[in-house]
């Protein structure tokens, strides 16, 4: 049976196009039939973020590998959500969040793969349903990273309500608002100032960009609630939608935009690092001195014992055993 695996680059960059005829030769020499899907198709938004994205190729792949940063992962995962094909990403990028391989490792990425050497990691994404004044049928869209409701023009403030669950929350005037999946904690909602979430916790991120108000800080809901972003009629500014700063659509005053748990999108993971190892690889964290062992010139993380009677003091005695100095006598 033949193995395909579809690719996904940024044809317009010298370095993507370079990557792009190594990996093609790793992966034939691997055993597989490779294909390159059309930058053009994936870069076509006149379905204003219809729920149904064109999958050519995508069924009949065992994994699309993408070369590219993470603005480059975002499209491959329009072609893959509601698939079981997993994504590989190569980082071509700066920091590559959701990039699983750098540049020089591809030849081991493609061997890896070959031989089925990795897990498959399902992120959550967020549903998007948004409501227009005057239209009958909502707007559906989504996003793996986060949904961002933003004022369209620079010179004002968006006036928005919040609700939750259907309950009203706040209202403030705002530079935008973010509702951010735990993988896209990381991402613009980091930089809004908003908390990072490990990506096996089932929340959906809600930051609130230079708003208005006392009370207008990150809130984190679980995957049954629900937000609500109202564009208020008395706005002094539209508003307009981004997913995933690709897809768009304008929100006129009086629009309602609400956003939940979606499906999820399928990452293929070639390490099992835990998560807080790729926050120090990415994001170049200083960790030195933490457990760091003398001499070693790298931090490593020792267990903690679960017994107190197997801590031990610096002079090496047993704390669960240590006898109890006598007491000292108050001097006269």
């Amino acid at each position: 049976m033949t193995r395909r695996v579809l690719i996904v680059t940024h044809g317009g960059r010298p370095r993507a196009v370079a990557a792009l005829a190594e990996a093609l030769r790793e992966l034939k020499a691997a055993g597989f039939e490779a294909t390159l899907h059309d930058d053009a198709l994936a870069e076509e938004f006149g379905d204003h973020m219809a729920a149904n994205r064109v999958r050519e190729g995508v069924h009949r792949s065992e994994a699309v590998m993408v070369l590219g940063g993470d603005g480059t992962i975002l499209r491959a995962a329009e072609l893959t959500r509601g698939t079981d094909v997993p994504l590989l990403g190569v980082n071509l990028g700066h920091v590559g969040f959701l990039a699983e391989s750098e540049r020089e490792d591809l030849r081991a990425a493609v061997q890896r793969l070959a031989a089925r050497e990795y897990e498959v990691e399902e992120r959550a994404t967020v549903e998007v349903t948004v409501h227009l004044p005057g239209t009958a049928e909502p707007v559906v869209g989504w996003a793996l990273n986060e949904a961002t409701v933003e004022k369209a023009t620079r010179d004002r403030m968006l006036e928005v309500a919040i609700g939750v669950d259907g309950r009203p929350l706040l209202s403030f005037g705002c530079d935008g608002v973010i509702m951010a999946t735990a993988t896209g904690s990381t991402a613009h909602a980091f930089s809004g100032g908003g908390p990072v979430i490990w990506p096996d916790v089932d929340a959906v991120l809600m930051v609130p960009l230079s708003a208005h108000a006392l009370f207008a800080r990150p809130l984190v809901i679980g995957p049954r609630s629900r937000y609500t972003v109202d564009v208020l009629p008395q706005s002094t500014v539209e508003g307009v939608l981004t997913c995933d700063g690709r897809r768009e659509i304008r929100l006129p005053r009086g629009s309602r935009v609400v956003v939940r748990q979606g499906g999820t999108v399928r990452l293929a993971r070639l390490s099992n690092a835990p998560f807080a190892d790729r926050l120090v690889s990415k994001f170049s964290l200083p960790v030195s001195g933490w457990r760091d062992r003398v001499g070693s010139g790298h931090a490593e993380v020792q267990d903690v014992p679960s017994d107190p009677a197997d801590i031990k003091d610096p002079a090496g005695t047993r704390s669960g055993t240590a006898e109890i100095p006598p007491e000292i006598p108050p001097e006269n």
